[in-house]
């Protein structure tokens, strides 16, 4: 199948969770923001996402069209994805437990997210500074160390060197996209933090060596971290630990 994946153009953000999962599997996709032409670019994804005929009509990017289906959220998306690319278990037990752990993951990455803007999306992080400085201090505290935790204890339970099964899952490649991003925002806190989380970091390093996934990050398709996207570098925010 032709996938369609719609998403902003000059970030990573939520769709980098989904694009990977496509490039790693080797699927067909159109990238509808980045395209041009007819029925292509942000203005496809703005009428989109006004066309009141479209009976499931999503909320905001990211969003995967599969034939008819229309699917929203990065983790529902995934959890559709997972089993037709081969990156999920195939039974519903299995396939349930990651989609588990990438809500999970969804959790984390709004709790990154609100590091540099705790306020409101609509302020500019100069806006919003003092609360984003107080807000970094405990996540880097409390709630880094527990996530990263929890991944860890979940890899070493599992036993094979991957978060679910035997073999590599779309929960895998967003581990590796967590590490990334984290090491990008806080990179001396992580360099801190990574030996107490040897699986995580090995897991990262066996994504990043896979030939498609390793193709894919040195090309132009995948773009830098930048100060607009999800995980963002403000140096003083990563001062305080």
């Amino acid at each position: 199948m032709r996938y369609e994946l719609y998403y902003w153009i000059h970030i990573q953000g939520r769709g980098e969770f989904v694009r990977l999962a496509l490039e790693e599997a080797g699927a067909e996709y159109v990238d509808i923001g980045r395209e041009s032409g007819p029925g292509m670019g942000v203005e496809a994804i703005r009428n989109f996402l006004q066309d009141q005929s479209i009976e499931h009509l999503p909320y905001a990017p990211p969003f995967l069209k599969a034939g008819k289906l229309v699917i929203a959220h990065t983790a529902n998306v995934l959890h559709f994805l997972g089993p037709r690319i081969g990156l999920a278990p195939k039974a519903e037990g299995p396939r349930l437990w990651a989609h588990q752990l990438q809500l999970t993951v969804t959790d984390f990455v709004k709790e990154v997210h609100d590091t540099h803007h705790p306020i409101a999306n609509s302020l500019y992080y100069e806006d919003q500074k003092p609360e984003a400085l107080r807000r970094t201090k405990l996540f880097l505290a409390e709630r880094l160390p527990k996530y990263l935790g929890y991944f860890e204890r979940v890899l070493k339970a599992n036993g094979h060197g991957c978060t679910v099964g035997r073999s590599l899952s779309y929960v895998d490649l967003s581990m590796f996209q967590l590490i990334e991003g984290l090491r990008y925002a806080f990179p001396r806190n992580m360099k801190r933090a990574e030996p107490g989380y040897p699986g995580l970091v090995a897991l990262r390093d066996k994504v990043a060596a896979r030939p498609s996934t390793a193709a894919y990050l040195k090309s132009p398709r995948r773009l830098a971290f930048n100060d607009k996207g999800l995980f963002r570098q403000y140096p003083e925010l990563d001062e305080l630990q």
